[in-house]
């Protein structure tokens, strides 16, 4: 009889948990919001909304909605809790990035840019003076005119040809591609970079997937990864 009534507990709360995600997914769809992901969070009777446009938390009865950032607190201080749960998406694309490595690795900061943003090649003419300092340099592809620029065009050339890194070195000197390709790598970067919040040019990712927007000079930059 225990046994029975253990069973019909976990039938009725998997069916809560169903019903519950199915008024979530269809207020969304309502609201125009399509392609959602939905993942439990640390907070009781939150739920994390993953879709193209963001991340956002709503209510288990489809009601309210969180616009904002979640942070976990601890003994280390504060942490995304949204940016925690994109880096396994942002590792997975890790062989689609143009990596400029350091010798005597001490941070990796992943960094979202654009071939046509002055504060990317002003980073870019900088790289060994990031490597120089430890810190390894991984790009992904942020065209800020949208996937259907023609930015988007050369970089997704520029990402898919055989020697990536002498193209990115190329363009940055203003050397563009002349054969465009259509964007699906960086269409992938792209979303991947709203979902993080990205909305301008050069944003850096770091280990711990915090946000860091906009331009630090190397040792700027090397001193806000200590810090963090």
């Amino acid at each position: 009889m225990k046994r029975f009534l253990t069973t019909l507990i976990g039938l009725t709360l998997s069916a809560q948990l169903l019903a519950s995600t199915q008024a979530i997914s269809e207020r969304l769809n309502n609201m125009g919001v399509k392609n959602i992901e939905l993942k439990d969070s640390p907070v009781n009777g939150l739920k994390t909304a993953i879709t193209e446009q963001g991340i956002f938390y709503i209510t288990d009865d489809a009601k309210y909605v969180l616009d904002g950032k979640l942070y976990e607190l601890s003994e280390n201080g504060l942490t995304d809790v949204a940016g925690k749960l994109l880096l396994e998406k942002l590792n997975q694309l890790n062989k689609e990035m143009i990596v400029y490595p350091a010798k005597n690795e001490k941070h990796v900061v992943t960094v979202f840019m654009d071939i046509s943003c002055h504060y990317c090649k002003v980073l870019h003419e900088k790289i060994k003076e990031y490597n120089e300092l430890g810190i390894t340099v991984r790009y992904l592809a942020f065209p800020r005119a949208g996937v259907n620029s023609k930015v988007a065009r050369q970089m997704e050339a520029i990402f898919v040809t055989k020697d990536p890194q002498f193209a990115l070195n190329e363009a940055e000197k203003g050397n563009l591609p002349k054969e465009l390709k259509i964007p699906e790598i960086v269409k992938k970067h792209y979303q991947l970079g709203l979902q993080f919040g990205v909305n301008g040019t050069p944003s850096i990712i770091t280990s711990t997937g915090e946000l860091i927007g906009g331009y630090l000079e190397p040792k700027a930059l090397l001193a806000e990864l200590n810090r963090q």
